[in-house]
């Protein structure tokens, strides 16, 4: 009888193992590829990009990368087309900005801590006609000014519509515009959004108002952003737009409850610039065969003459005929080979430069009257260039500075130096210049590395003017830079407007234009610094010259003419230590800043140089003092030049109008707390 095996010893198969669908079916003998897309389903995905939905995904393009800075760009772009508005329209503007915290949850919290603020601006333009409030506050690269050569500072037609874009974004909600064309017309309110597809506005609210201004336009957007003091805050660019625009008259209202006006001290309106046509060295050989199609004109020598500036009927044939052109040629059979031909022909041709009554300059004497009223120097001074020329587009540069702190800061008593420890040395603390930057009036507060006028401070030696530079930085001391690009193209680096490209001609002009105020300010520096070292030496001269008469008249036992010796011996002293020369140089006199034209001097016994300007900024602020005279520079009130005040001598010191201590409260400065540096060793040259 065989033995039973035990259960344990003899091991049960292995339950089959679930196979998946992939493992039970049979193995191929090579993977098929992945699946391709063909190209009609490639195509078929193809569609149109509307731009403001580009700039919906890109909105750090257009200056909308960080709540502060989106605030910021919400109130530049509203208080920049008020003002091109009324300019346009001849009106002095009056603007009125305010931010308002937007409540949340029912409370309203501190505007340092707010993330939500109402930015409404108004202006006393000519206002907006009906039909075409939509599309301006609601349609993206949709203006006037884009197709035209003459000076804006708007240009693209993108910024106030994107701002409503942002706040279309971030908030959920419409613009808000009041316009008003007239005292007798009615007074318009719309609520427009964009559609973002279709780059076209969405209408939700359209009805007439009563409305308390005559004329004018009030924008309101809802908008998420930070509200900081400081640089780069929304106080400091109205603080410098004040500056470029004297004659504009700015009232803020600031989160915090805080009223702060901006009072107009240019009672003119800069002229205003004239549209002209495109000058041939400006326009590309894509372009100018666009042109030949687009032309009116039946004659090829007819399309020069009529749509280019500067180009006259004889120069126009004369073209025709080096570039061996039919004059009689319709513009439109003009193509290929002699088209190209024709085109190189204009640019080897010599053509005077384009006009530039295209451009508005602020002008020398506006640039002191802001500098002066909104910053506390001793020295001011202000340069404007002749026009030049950057690919066919006249542009202008101006410069600016203000120097030094007033005599009343100078005057105030320093802390006693702590002693140190061995080894010990005390840093060099000393703040750096400030760099202001305009464009067509707009202030630049960003991108400061990359812009050309940065570029053109940095690379001037300021050393040669007496003031101390490091290498590869801004001078040093308490001073303000101020530079201005006016032109009908200005070449911004981005969307965003926040920087000017480094053309070769544009940084050459800004260099000579910073030269001549470094010239300026070097002669004043130097000027005083040795007239104080001359008035030095007569005030040791007169101290000994009572004891030198007093022994003369014991020498003569008594008899001599003590006053007569006096005289005589201060006047040797006098003639010796510069005389006249000094007294000007330091303010003891009325003579003015010889060879310092467009210039300020703050003394502690006054101003001099361009009084005239000084006083009406004075008045301007104070105005419960002398009434303003309603024109700054008319012929009711003559400008008091140096050399009429040299003529005058001591009488003019008398009569000069000192400046009240109110008039020097007013005065807002734009410097901020000493910036430090760091301790640098000095090279010998």
């Amino acid at each position: 009888m065989p033995k039973k095996t035990s259960s344990a010893a003899v091991p049960k198969p292995a339950p089959p193992v679930p196979r998946t669908p992939e493992e039970a079916a049979p193995k191929k003998a090579a993977a098929k590829p992945a699946q391709q897309v063909t190209a009609v389903e490639m195509g078929a995905r193809q569609r149109e990009i509307s731009v403001s939905e580009f700039f919906t995904k890109n909105r750090h393009l257009l200056g909308f990368d960080s709540p502060r800075k989106s605030l910021l760009t919400c109130v530049k772009e509203a208080v920049d087309n008020a003002l091109d508005a009324s300019e346009e329209a001849g009106i002095l503007p009056d603007v009125a900005v305010r931010l308002e915290v937007v409540p949340t949850n029912g409370t309203v919290p501190p505007a340092s801590q707010a993330t939500r603020f109402r930015v409404t601006v108004t202006d006393n333009g000519p206002g907006i006609v009906r039909q075409q409030i939509p599309r301006i506050f609601a349609k993206l690269l949709y203006g006037s000014k884009f197709h035209r050569m003459r000076m804006s500072r708007g240009q693209q037609g993108i910024g106030i519509s994107a701002a409503g874009m942002y706040g279309q974004l971030t908030t959920g909600k419409p613009v808000k515009i009041i316009s008003r064309t007239g005292p007798r017309a009615a007074a318009h309110f719309f609520e427009v959004q964009i559609d973002t597809k279709k780059n076209e506005p969405l209408v939700h609210e359209n009805k007439q108002i009563e409305w308390d201004r005559p004329q004018g336009t009030q924008v309101a957007l809802e908008v998420e952003g930070k509200y900081q003091k400081g640089r780069a805050s929304v106080d400091e660019w109205l603080e410098q737009t004040s500056i470029a625009n004297p004659h504009v008259k700015l009232t803020y209202h600031t989160p915090e409850g805080e009223a702060k006006e901006y009072p107009r001290t240019y009672h003119e309106l800069p002229p205003s610039p004239r549209e002209i046509k495109p000058h041939p060295y400006g326009i590309e050989f894509g372009m100018f065969l666009k042109m030949l199609q687009d032309t009116k004109s039946h004659w090829v020598s007819g399309f020069l003459a009529s749509d280019f500036c500067r180009v006259s009927p004889q120069l126009a044939d004369e073209i025709c005929k080096t570039a061996k052109v039919s004059p009689h040629l319709k513009p439109r059979d003009l193509k290929g080979h002699a088209a190209e031909t024709l085109y190189q022909t204009i640019q080897n041709t010599k053509i005077m430069a384009p006009p530039t009554n295209c451009i508005s300059p602020i002008g020398e004497k506006a640039i002191l009257s802001g500098l002066y009223k909104q910053i506390k120097g001793e020295f001011y001074t202000a340069v404007s260039r002749p026009p030049a020329v950057y690919r066919g587009n006249p542009f202008l540069i101006e410069a600016g500075l203000a120097y030094g702190n007033r005599p009343e800061d100078q005057q105030k008593p320093q802390q006693p130096a702590m002693p140190k420890a061995e080894g010990e040395h005390e840093e060099e603390d000393s703040e750096l210049a400030r760099v202001i930057r305009y464009a067509n009036r707009v202030p630049l507060l960003f991108q400061q590395s990359a812009c050309s006028t940065f570029k053109a401070v940095l690379n001037t030696t300021w050393r040669n003017y007496g003031v101390s530079q490091s290498r590869g930085a801004l001078p040093g001391g308490p001073m303000v830079i101020f530079v201005h690009m006016a032109s009908v193209w200005v070449p911004f680096t981005s969307e965003s407007k926040e920087a000017i490209a480094d053309y070769d001609e544009i940084q050459k002009e800004i260099t000579l234009a910073l030269r001549e105020c470094g010239r300026r300010l070097g002669l004043f520096l130097r000027r005083r610094e040795r007239a104080a070292s001359e008035f030095r030496r007569r005030n040791i001269f007169e101290l000994y010259i009572e004891e030198v008469v007093d022994a003369c008249d014991r020498l003569k036992g008594g008899k001599l003419p003590k006053a007569k010796l006096k005289a005589q011996l201060q006047k040797i002293a006098t003639s010796r230590t510069g005389g006249l020369k000094t007294d000007e140089a330091l303010g003891k006199t009325g003579g003015g800043p010889e060879g310092l034209p467009h210039s300020i001097i703050v003394t502690a016994e006054g101003v001099e140089g361009e009084i005239a300007l000084a006083d009406q900024v004075e008045r301007d602020a104070d105005p419960a003092g002398v009434p303003v005279e309603p024109d700054l520079l008319g012929d009711e009130q003559p400008i008091e030049t140096p050399s009429k005040k040299r003529a005058a001598g001591p009488q003019a010191a008398k009569g000069r109008i000192a400046k009240s201590a109110k008039g020097k409260a007013a005065q807002m400065p734009l410097f901020s707390k000493p910036a430090k540096r760091e301790k640098t060793t000095r090279r010998r040259a």
